[in-house]
């Protein structure tokens, strides 16, 4: 009889312990399978059953990767605060970094507000749905969990049919940083979803590669002059030319550490950044072309990158060169920026040279996520 139970009490031991297991790895996403499911600009009945089904998920506490008109999404219900927790560890996020939250409609954007001012109002009419992402002071039903910790919530009414389609049939707002680990190039694609976050989300909805290719443009309402905390696809002069003067907020353009807390996604931590160090090269082209190459030629070539543009692409032939567009039309090198970042990546690449862009428009942004990945490490020649 001892023996009886001596051996019944070790196999519950070990169930105990098999248990205890299985449920950190399915918490973690170790043992999640990640469902893809390919999505068409149209939308058909049998591709809408697959946004059913990823409602369904983000209804019941999970996570969905989907397509904005920035870059890929990575959502879950914004209101349940398991949820938001769930996006921090999927993507390894610092848990006092904001997420956005992502609406359909622009009447779903009042319980989320403690008031919505007039010029929230004005913004949405001219640029919603679109890249913009207006700060306002949170109610409360929005957790702190969603928030990082702030009284503000970031809202968001996305550009895109199968992201406003998913959150209308999950019935909540959804919050949804970029889905990939945190820190590394935003995802353009499903398939760079796909490599970032595999088996630790539920499902990819796959859209194919997005429109802009950068995040939003985030402002801050919240104060008595409204304030820009990240420069996207809706510029500086547009928003002045609606609003008036517009102030910026001094983190966009420098290095900010230490123990404050970000106001919007993106303002405080290395962002988009590669494996392999990016340095920018800023000056006339012709000269940054020159150090460019000389700084090239002190590695081996098997691990020297360079990121130009059409304009200047013939002026290099060391290493892994990308073009990403041309300085003519800024849109094709916000499209192409993460994709070449993440180039590099697949080519283990560990020396990265990129050419400067003006701040001009949206040149703006492009600069602030190329500071961002370099760790503001530039060289003015």
């Amino acid at each position: 009889m001892p023996y009886i139970y001596f051996y019944w009490t070790k196999v519950c031991i070990w169930c105990i312990i098999y248990i205890c297991i299985s449920m950190y790895k399915n918490e973690a996403g170790a043992m999640m399978e990640t469902r893809i499911y390919k999505i068409g600009e149209d939308i058909s009945e049998s591709e809408y059953d697959y946004i059913k089904e990823a409602a369904g998920v983000i209804r019941d506490g999970g996570l969905v990767a989907f397509p904005t008109e920035t870059v890929y999404g990575l959502g879950g219900d914004a209101l349940n605060p398991e949820s938001s927790r769930r996006i921090y560890g999927a993507k390894g996020r610092p848990s006092d970094n904001p997420l956005i939250v992502h609406i359909a409609d622009f009447e779903d954007i009042y319980p989320l507000a403690r008031k919505v001012p007039d010029i929230a109002v004005i913004l949405a009419e001219k640029f919603w749905p679109g890249p913009l992402t207006m700060i306002l002071k949170k109610s409360g039903i929005v957790p702190y969990e969603t928030t990082g910790g702030l009284d503000t919530v970031a809202v968001r009414l996305p550009d895109n049919r199968i992201a406003c389609a998913l959150i209308r049939e999950a019935g909540v707002p959804v919050a949804a940083p970029s889905a990939n680990r945190s820190g590394k190039p935003s995802p353009t694609t499903a398939q760079h979803v796909y490599g970032d976050l595999s088996g630790k989300i539920d499902v990819i909805l796959d859209g194919g590669a997005v429109s802009i290719g950068i995040e939003s443009t985030i402002i801050d309402l919240t104060g008595d002059i409204p304030v820009i905390l990240r420069p996207g696809y809706i510029n500086q002069d547009m928003l002045n030319d609606i609003l008036g003067d517009v102030a910026r907020d001094p983190a966009i353009d420098n290095k900010v550490e230490g123990d404050i807390k970000p106001k919007a996604p993106g303002m405080m931590y290395r962002h988009y950044a590669p494996e392999g160090e990016l340095m920018i090269v800023e000056g006339e082209i012709s000269a940054v072309s020159d150090k460019i190459n000389e700084l090239a030629g002190m590695y081996d070539e098997s691990v020297v990158g360079i990121i130009t543009t059409t304009e200047n692409r013939e002026r290099y032939d060391y290493g892994t060169v990308v073009c990403i567009g041309s300085r003519e039309n800024e849109i094709t090198i916000a499209h192409n920026l993460y994709a070449a970042l993440r180039k590099m990546d697949e080519c283990k690449i560990k020396h990265i040279f990129i050419e400067g862009f003006s701040n001009e428009g949206l040149g703006d942004a492009i600069m602030n996520r190329i500071m961002k990945a370099a760790g503001h490490k530039v060289l003015k020649v």
